[in-house]
């Protein structure tokens, strides 16, 4: 079975043929560091870690490029550094360096390639330049807007309707904007505020055009896969469309887009004023990141995730189960397996990681059932191949 994947740009599950079966890439919006991240953060990791996993058993031959920036330059970050009195520097490194550790102790493996805003400057202000010479941006008391009419295709991703597109067009002051929809690409900053040279004067440029510039300097104008959370639909990942598609002359970005579900915390919205806002390096001391992780796969990714501590609990009990079944064999040298074909057909299937651990637990079944050693090792080995896959 080949790889179906559901592609949000034409709302349809679609094979998965890649632009150069050599040479795969796939890039994921990455943390803002301004703060630690929640579990809400943590659900795109492990959705797309599993998706990495995949695509490198499929495509043994390929390079496969996972991308996965670090925002550090945003106005969140400046009001942390502000309320903490933390320089900027030292706050996103900071931070930076407990994200990476708390993925990793939900078994996600690294991307290859972790690019920062703040070293990509060069590539923001070359894009910002091209676009501004196309006709698709302009300069407007110290800003550089893009100008969204001039995209026709503008809105497809997300099919908002004018006024949305408006209502998201996240601008202080609208009195400079030739149009209510255009968006920011660079700013002015004070003194006080992180800034950069720039042919319209010292600023920092506009959330969207970082990953266009970030994607584009490592995956090239057309790449794979682009992934997030839905929230990021738009207007992120719309305005990520526009600035590449418009600054390069292509007709896409990315071949395929792929948007996890919303997360909810005990069943509401998560909020720290309602006590639900759980972030993963708490979580950490209360339970294994293996337990955190198989909760957050016991959905499937496109639709909404509810989690809460009954579910980690279940996790936990889960993971029981399944190393239970494993642990009389310690002795017993598990034979080299592939994945299970039945678990790797229901990854293939737009990745219904579901389906995939009921298969794991069909395998614990068969296997505290087997009294013969060699059809022992053999299902061990198929246990841990599939346990391999899905990061358990």
């Amino acid at each position: 079975m080949a790889l179906r994947i559901y592609n949000t740009l034409t709302r349809a599950k679609e094979d998965f043929v890649p632009r150069d079966p050599q040479r795969i890439g796939m890039y994921v919006c990455g943390p803002t560091v301004h703060d630690f991240a929640h579990i809400g953060n943590a659900r795109p990791v492990v959705v797309f870690d599993v998706l990495y996993r995949l695509l490198k058993h499929l495509y043994p031959d390929a390079e496969v490029t996972y991308v996965r920036n670090i925002t550090d330059v945003e106005d969140k970050i400046m009001q942390a550094s502000q309320e903490t009195g933390e320089p900027i520097d030292a706050l996103t490194t900071r931070i930076a360096s407990i994200y990476r550790d708390d993925m990793k102790a939900l078994d996600a493996l690294d991307p290859d390639l972790e690019p920062r805003a703040t070293e990509h400057i060069a590539e923001m202000v070359a894009m910002i330049e091209t676009l501004i010479e196309k006709g698709h941006a302009y300069a407007a008391e110290g800003e550089v807007l893009f100008h969204v009419p001039s995209m026709a295709e503008y809105g497809r991703l997300s099919r908002h309707s004018r006024d949305e597109l408006i209502a998201g067009a996240r601008i202080d002051v609208a009195a400079n904007k030739r149009d209510p929809a255009d968006f920011v690409l660079w700013k002015p900053s004070t003194d006080e505020q992180p800034g950069w040279d720039s042919p319209w004067g010292r600023g920092r440029p506009g959330w969207h055009i970082e990953c266009s510039a970030m994607a584009k300097r490592y995956l090239g104008e057309e790449f794979d896969i682009h992934g997030g959370g839905q929230d990021l639909i738009f207007p992120h990942h719309e305005n990520e469309i526009a600035q590449s598609r418009c600054a390069d002359g292509t007709t896409r970005m990315a071949l395929y887009w792929m948007h996890n579900g919303y997360l909810t915390v005990e069943g509401e919205k998560m909020s720290k004023s309602l006590g639900n806002y759980y972030t993963v390096h708490d979580l950490l001391r209360e339970v294994p990141g293996e337990a955190i992780r198989l909760s957050l796969l016991a959905g499937q990714y496109r639709q909404p995730l509810d989690f809460s501590k009954d579910a980690l609990k279940q996790a936990k009990a889960q993971l029981d189960r399944l190393y239970g079944a494993l642990r009389p064999l310690a002795d017993v040298e598990a034979a080299p397996e592939d994945p299970p074909a039945e678990l790797l057909a229901a990854l293939e299937d737009d990745l219904n990681t579901p389906l995939a651990l009921t298969q794991m637990h069909d395998l614990a079944s068969r296997l505290n059932k087997s009294t013969d050693a060699s059809e022992q090792a053999r299902l061990k080995g198929r246990m841990l191949a599939g346990g391999a896959i899905l990061g358990l």
